[in-house]
């Protein structure tokens, strides 16, 4: 393995170690608490609009495989661009991301609970 990234994606979703960014974690007795902020990189389907960042959606606290015996909870901030010219918001389409892959089981149920948000 070349890096810490390589063993990361070997623990979590492939997908949230290419797109996000674990921004602090933290343990409780048995539990384990790690937050993630999507990074500042536009959806490739808008790359010829002018976007702006303008933070973050509501995060979403998702509970994933537990980790040598301690529960995980992964909390998770997407972020949110404004298109310059014409005030649009835009986020990224996590259903686009899943559409013509094979995933397994464990990304997709991250995805659909992930997209369960979509609104907020």
């Amino acid at each position: 393995m070349d890096n810490y990234l390589d063993l990361l994606k070997l623990v979590l979703p492939q997908f949230l170690v290419e797109h996000f960014d674990l921004i602090r974690s933290r343990k409780e007795k048995e539990v384990l608490h790690l937050y993630f902020e999507e990074r500042n990189t536009p959806p490739q389907e808008h790359s010829s609009k002018l976007l702006v960042s303008k933070g973050f959606h509501k995060e979403v606290t998702i509970q994933d495989f537990p980790l040598r015996g301690n529960t995980v909870y992964l909390h998770v901030r997407r972020r949110r661009w404004i298109d310059k010219d014409t005030g649009q918001l835009v986020q990224r389409d996590w259903n686009l991301v899943a559409q013509g892959t094979r995933l397994t089981t464990e990304f997709a149920a991250f995805l659909k609970e992930i997209s369960r948000y979509e609104g907020i």
